[in-house]
């Protein structure tokens, strides 16, 4: 993992939602320990079961939360952006991971070992308070994410997926192969290839050679299912003075 010691633009650890929304001194506790690193497309962070020691903010990158059976087959139960953190179980009480986290959108996360933020964590209410609320929408997101795997299309998920994963960017442009999206749906990559194609034809996407851009967003919002609104009004509600998605 490359740390960033030129980067393109000044490094700013409250591009992270969560870090920015934490009172002045609890921040500035934090800000000592964070270390700024690239994450690219397809790094695996951790594995379902490892001892984990860092947890992650990630600023433009976009991490991916999976569940991995035993014959290798995966489903995505949840997507963390510039909104969130990836490591949770670090700071609450837990030892190991319970899910693959799959770097979906190469770009910048901040680090900070998982004992320091743990420290942090049981010393300040207000943290507590925060992140805790993160943690049920969170919930909420797995919750809906297992709903719309069973009961709904996949053209339907794909709009959710794209949608919830564009939330998460600075931009509308996502660099991805069809194989990672089915990876991540937990479907076949023909299924993939054919509802993508139907979206491209309808003019919602644009997609060539693993770059993926939104081209109708209205349109897309308009096709999916009601599972992208249910998790993205659960964040504003418990998270208003975080989230921007």
């Amino acid at each position: 993992m490359a740390i960033l010691n030129s980067p393109p633009y000044p490094p700013n650890p409250r591009q992270n939602h969560l870090l920015a929304a934490l009172p002045g001194d609890e921040y500035e506790s934090l800000l000592p320990h964070l270390e700024r690193v690239h994450l690219p497309l397809g790094q695996i962070l951790t594995e379902s079961g490892d001892l984990s020691n860092f947890i992650y903010f990630p600023t433009t990158a976009i991490v991916s939360l999976l569940n991995v059976l035993e014959n290798g087959s995966t489903a995505e139960i949840s997507v963390v952006g510039r909104e969130g953190v990836v490591g949770i179980a670090l700071f609450m009480g837990g030892a190991s991971m319970l899910s693959r986290a799959l770097v979906q959108s190469e770009g910048s996360a901040y680090r900070m070992r998982g004992d320091l933020l743990k420290q942090e964590f049981n010393r300040d209410p207000a943290m507590q308070h925060l992140f805790m609320r993160y943690i049920m929408a969170l919930l909420a997101q797995m919750a809906q994410t297992a709903i719309c795997n069973r009961h709904h299309s996949i053209d339907q998920q794909l709009c959710r997926w794209l949608l919830l994963s564009v939330d998460r960017l600075s931009g509308n442009v996502l660099n991805m192969t069809q194989e990672l999206i089915a990876d991540m749906l937990g479907v076949r990559r023909e299924g993939v290839t054919e509802a993508a194609g139907k979206l491209q034809d309808a003019g919602l996407i644009s997609y060539s050679r693993g770059c993926l851009s939104i081209l109708d967003r209205p349109g897309l919002e308009a096709r999916v299912c009601e599972c992208y609104k249910v998790v993205r009004e659960e964040f504003l509600r418990l998270l208003p003075d975080v989230i921007a998605v």
